[in-house]
């Protein structure tokens, strides 16, 4: 009997991934996403008042559908930040949009991947990333293109990466460098909320004769949203600034995070409400876009 069952074990080079879940319909979902991304479920498990268990170093997987109790909820979210934050794993989550602003305010760290709305050829990708896995064939993820959401998404990712390398050294110090003398001279009109706004809707009417992502620019957009909320003396929540980037919430979450480790945006949390993180331009980020803003008015009536 023992050789028997010794013979029926199936030894795979599968790479192991622990599944968590906040609903028997939340786990089965991130199973079916973690197998189709050519990874071995290692443990699954379903949110409870214990202690996540998860085999060491293995990715871990989270799918919320926001049913579990907060207590629950943050604890999960506190471990997946710790874990990410101390280089034990690598931490994939998903949520709906409804939980943007908890998920973004417990799990800040760059290593915690966000997804909101994702396609699942994109849930896919991601997962095959966090584990990294070639990925698979996909024929059972609907009309998405798999290995062109894989392409997209390592693109992005390596986007954003050389954005933020070309903006070390020379171009940060530049940044810095911007006195306050020189965005405020005595014959310039003065930089007001208004007229930022009227730059954001100018570009969102492109969106009207062009395809949107003919001009998709996150980094842009989030920091003119913020530059007008500055002014406005309002504050502006993830899931908000998420909106204002114009593009996928998954992908603006990727660039709010990349922008704050830059350090051109500032998490400030909600002294109300610890499930919220507000974001804000840093003081040096706001000096140069005052100093942009004051140049497009010398040089145009209009600005696009």
């Amino acid at each position: 009997m023992a050789h028997e069952a010794l013979a029926a074990v199936v030894y795979r080079d599968n790479p192991p991934v622990c599944i968590f879940g906040d609903s028997a319909e939340a786990l089965e979902r991130m199973r079916r996403t973690a197998e189709a991304a050519g990874c071995r479920i290692a443990g699954s498990v379903p949110l409870g008042a214990a202690a996540p268990d998860c085999v060491p170093t293995a990715p871990a997987l989270i799918e919320l559908d926001g049913s579990a109790p907060e207590a629950v909820l943050l604890a999960l979210l506190d471990w997946a930040q710790d874990e990410a934050s101390g280089g034990t794993r690598a931490v994939v989550i998903s949520a709906p949009e409804a939980l943007i602003d908890l998920v973004a305010a417990r799990t800040p760290d760059r290593r915690v991947a966000q997804l909101c709305g994702a396609s699942e050829a994109e849930r896919i990708a991601q997962v095959a990333l966090a584990s990294q896995r070639p990925l698979p064939s996909l024929h059972d993820v609907g009309r998405d293109d798999g290995s062109a959401i894989l392409q997209q998404l390592t693109e992005d990712v390596g986007r954003i990466a050389a954005i933020l390398s070309s903006l070390s050294e020379e171009e940060v110090a530049s940044i810095v460098q911007v006195k306050p003398s020189e965005t405020a001279e005595k014959d310039e009109a003065r930089i007001d909320a208004g007229f930022v706004r009227s730059i954001i809707r100018a570009r969102r009417l492109r969106d009207q004769f062009f395809r949107g992502a003919l001009f998709a620019d996150p980094a842009w957009d989030m920091l003119l949203d913020l530059m007008a909320a500055r002014l406005e003396d309002n504050r502006v929540a993830v899931s908000s600034l998420c909106i204002a980037a114009a593009v996928p919430a998954t992908t603006a979450l990727r660039w709010i995070k990349a922008l704050t480790d830059r350090g051109l945006f500032v998490r400030a949390a909600d002294p109300q409400d610890g499930r919220r993180v507000y974001i804000e331009l840093s003081d040096d980020a706001a000096r140069a876009l005052t100093a942009y803003l004051r140049a497009v008015q010398r040089v145009a009536t209009t600005a696009i």
